[in-house]
């Protein structure tokens, strides 16, 4: 499969897996308040769609939504291979995922006001969410590197 193609299907298999992780962990107590449901409340807040759709209907927009930024993110994984192609893809999962955590995760969603920052979340908070991006990332790679295996082509 060819490299860019490989890397969204990793994307999407890392989206799946990290909802499931974050539905698993608040159910069980392992994790608290997950990111997906402050977008949730976000959307809600920006939207009303609650009133409109439910809890449900607005937790399907987020979930879209989720898979769709983890497609377009796993995109990004073949130039960074090409640039760093030395580290295992698991090396390369931790970096990006930590990169996008920084960016996305401390740095854009406090100002959109999807969070309300990595210090007011609480080491715990950050901590948990710092995990699943990294767990976002390393998913998307393994899966990616298994579905090109053998293919040269981007």
């Amino acid at each position: 499969m060819q490299r860019y193609k490989a890397a969204i299907a990793g994307g999407l298999v890392a989206g799946l897996v990290t909802t499931a992780v974050m539905v698993a962990g608040r159910k069980t107590g392992v994790l608290t308040k997950t990111l997906d449901r402050d977008a949730v409340d976000w959307i809600d807040d920006v939207t009303g769609s609650r009133a409109v759709i439910g809890d449900a209907g607005t937790s399907a927009v987020e979930f879209a939504n989720h898979l769709g930024a983890s497609a377009a993110f796993a995109a990004a994984l073949p130039a960074i291979q090409r640039a760093a192609p030395s580290l295992s893809p698991a090396t390369i999962g931790i970096l990006y995922g930590t990169a996008l955590y920084v960016v996305n995760i401390a740095g854009i969603a406090p100002v959109l006001g999807i969070t309300d920052g990595e210090i007011n979340a609480g080491p715990r908070k950050a901590a948990e969410r710092w995990a699943i991006h990294v767990l976002q990332a390393v998913v998307t790679a393994l899966v990616a590197e298994r579905l090109a295996a053998g293919s040269e082509a981007d």
